[in-house]
C-alpha cells in the first residue's frame, strides 16, 4: 500500500479495505509506520518512539486493523508510560487500562504511539519544554493548539486517520480548528473517562479523538460510548446508532450565530467571517438563523476554569512521590502553589459558578437548538505566542490568555453540551475551525449539521503543505 493511498481514506474507509480483503492489516500497519516516521519528522507530534509491537487490539471489531494514537494525558493504557508533558515525571507506567482505552482496543484499533501535549495539558500550545514544540502541518512556524496537539499534527499530516484525544477547556476543538480537522467534544457522561482521568476534573474534561472526516467520529462515538460499567471491561448495551445520523435530515433548526466572545476578548475578522458564512449557508438551507448569545456570567467561567486547573495540579499533590517543581514550567508551578491554597470555601465557590452557568446555557437551548460560534478567536498562533514557561504569569493571568486565544469553548465544558469544530474556513493559507454546539445529548443534531456542512462546504480536498499523501 503506498502513503498516498492510505492517506486518501478515513477510517471507515480503511476498516472496508481490510474487512474486503483488498488490503490486509499487516500492510495498512506497515505503511501507517512508514507514514508515521515521515510526519514526525516535520510536525514532532510523537511523545515516544513508534511502538513495536503496537498494543493488542480485538481482530473483529468495527475498526478492525485502523492505526490510532493515544494522548500523552494518562494515564491511558496498561504499560504505556506517561508524562504529561512534564520534565518532572520520568514516565509513569499504569498498571492497568482506563475503561475507554479498553473500548479502544476492543474496537480494533491498532495503537502505534504516544502524542505530544503541552505540560499538564494546561495550554492551548504544545510546546512543551520535555519535547518541543509540536509544529502545524499548514505551517511550521505555527503551533497546533492543545493540549491535544500531537493527535491533531499526525491526524492532519495523514500519519494516522483517527487520534485519542480530550478535552478539560477546548483541547480537542482547539487543535482541530488550528490543524483542519473535525474535533468533536461529547456531551458529559456520554462516554466513560473513569476516576483516574476526566470524571476527576470537576466534570469539565471530556475524552474522545480527533477525525478528518465527521462519520469517523459518528462511527467511533458508536464504538466507545456509554457510562462506566466496572473495572472490567464488557461491552457496553446497545445504544443509537449515530452512524445514521450522517446524512439524515435534521429538519427545520433554530440556529443563533455569535462571533462576539463573551468575556470580550477580540475576534480576529477572519475567523468570524467563517462562522458567518455557515450561519448563511445553513440560512440558505432553510434553517431559521438569528444572532444570539448565551447570557455567560465571565467571572464565573474563571472561576470554573481556574478550579479545573487546580484539580489537575492536585492529582500531582496527592500522589505518593511528588514532582519536582523546579524541572516544572512556570504556568505549572503557579498551579501547585494554587493547589496548596485552595480552600473548601473556594470550591464551594466554585461547583455555584459551574451551577449557574449551567443553568444559564440550559435555558438558552430552550430557545435554540444550535449555537455557531468561531472555534478560535485568531488564526494559528506563531510558536511561543502564549508563553507557559514564562514567570511572569499567575496562574489568573495564563488562564486569562487562554481566554484571549479561545473564548469560545470553556463554556461548555462546564456545561456539559456537546460541541463540534469542523474545519469550515480558511485564511491565509491556514485552516479555521467553526464551533457548532447543541442542548444537552443531542450528538445526533450536531452529526445530521456537520454532514450536511461537510457536503455543503467540503474540505476533503484541502490538504496541508507536509502530508504524507503529497507525491513528490
Amino acid at each position: 500500500m503506498e502513503l498516498h493511498e492510505y492517506a486518501r481514506y478515513d477510517a471507515v474507509g480503511i476498516a472496508d479495505l481490510i474487512r474486503s480483503g483488498e488490503v490486509t492489516a499487516d500492510e495498512v500497519e506497515a505503511t501507517a509506520r512508514r507514514a508515521l516516521e515521515q510526519a514526525d519528522a516535520q510536525v514532532n507530534g510523537l511523545a515516544l518512539p513508534i511502538f513495536r509491537p503496537a498494543l493488542d487490539h480485538a481482530g473483529d471489531g468495527p475498526f478492525a486493523g485502523v492505526p490510532f494514537l493515544i494522548k500523552d494525558h494518562g494515564p491511558v493504557a496498561e504499560g504505556v508510560p506517561f508524562t504529561l508533558g512534564s520534565r518532572a515525571l520520568p514516565g509513569i507506567v499504569p498498571g492497568r487500562d482506563t475503561e475507554l482505552m479498553a473500548r479502544f482496543r476492543a474496537a480494533g484499533l491498532v495503537t502505534l504511539g504516544l502524542t505530544t501535549v503541552p505540560e499538564l495539558c494546561l495550554s492551548f500550545a504544545t510546546e512543551s519544554l520535555r519535547y518541543g514544540p509540536t509544529r502545524n502541518p499548514w505551517d511550521l512556524d505555527r503551533g497546533v493548539g492543545g493540549s491535544s496537539g500531537g493527535a491533531a499534527a499526525l491526524v492532519a499530516a495523514g500519519a494516522v486517520p483517527v487520534a485519542h484525544a480530550s478535552d478539560g477547556a477546548g483541547s480537542i476543538r482547539v487543535p482541530a480548528s488550528c490543524c483542519g480537522l473535525v474535533g468533536l467534544k461529547p456531551s458529559r457522561g456520554r462516554i466513560t473517562c473513569g476516576p483516574d482521568a476526566g470524571e476527576a476534573m470537576l466534570g469539565m474534561s471530556y475524552e474522545f479523538a480527533l477525525t478528518r472526516t465527521v462519520r469517523d467520529a459518528a462511527h467511533l462515538l458508536d464504538a466507545v460510548q456509554g457510562p462506566g460499567i466496572g473495572d472490567k471491561y464488557t461491552a457496553p448495551p446497545p445504544r443509537r446508532r449515530y452512524a445514521d445520523e450522517v446524512g439524515a435530515d435534521p429538519g427545520r433548526l433554530r440556529v443563533a450565530v455569535t462571533t462576539k466572545a463573551w468575556s470580550g476578548a477580540e475576534v480576529d475578522g477572519r475567523v468570524a467571517e467563517a462562522a458567518l458564512r455557515v450561519g448563511h449557508a445553513l440560512e440558505r438551507a432553510g434553517h431559521h438563523v438569528t444572532e444570539a448569545a448565551p447570557d455567560v456570567d465571565q467571572e464565573a467561567v474563571m472561576r470554573s476554569l481556574a478550579a479545573e486547573s487546580v484539580a489537575i495540579a492536585s492529582t500531582l499533590l496527592l500522589a505518593p512521590r511528588q514532582p519536582d517543581p523546579a524541572r516544572m514550567e512556570a504556568v505549572s508551578r503557579q498551579a501547585l502553589r494554587a493547589a496548596r491554597e485552595y480552600t473548601g470555601l473556594d470550591l464551594l465557590a466554585a461547583f455555584d459558578a459551574q451551577n449557574r452557568l449551567t443553568r444559564s446555557a440550559g435555558a438558552f437551548f430552550t430557545e435554540h437548538d444550535l449555537l455557531v460560534t468561531p472555534t478560535l478567536a485568531r488564526l494559528p498562533a506563531p510558536h511561543g505566542t502564549l508563553r507557559y514557561d514564562d514567570p511572569e504569569h499567575t496562574l489568573t493571568s495564563w488562564l486569562e490568555s487562554l481566554d484571549g486565544y479561545g473564548p469560545f469553548t470553556v463554556l461548555f465544558n462546564v456545561t456539559g453540551q456537546p460541541a463540534i469544530s469542523l474545519p469550515l474556513g480558511h485564511a491565509d493559507g491556514l485552516p479555521v475551525g467553526v464551533q457548532i454546539v447543541a442542548p444537552y445529548g443531542r450528538e445526533d443534531l450536531l452529526f445530521r449539521i456537520a454532514a450536511h456542512l461537510e457536503q455543503a462546504m467540503p474540505w476533503k480536498d484541502r490538504t496541508p503543505p507536509v502530508f504524507v499523501g503529497n507525491r513528490s
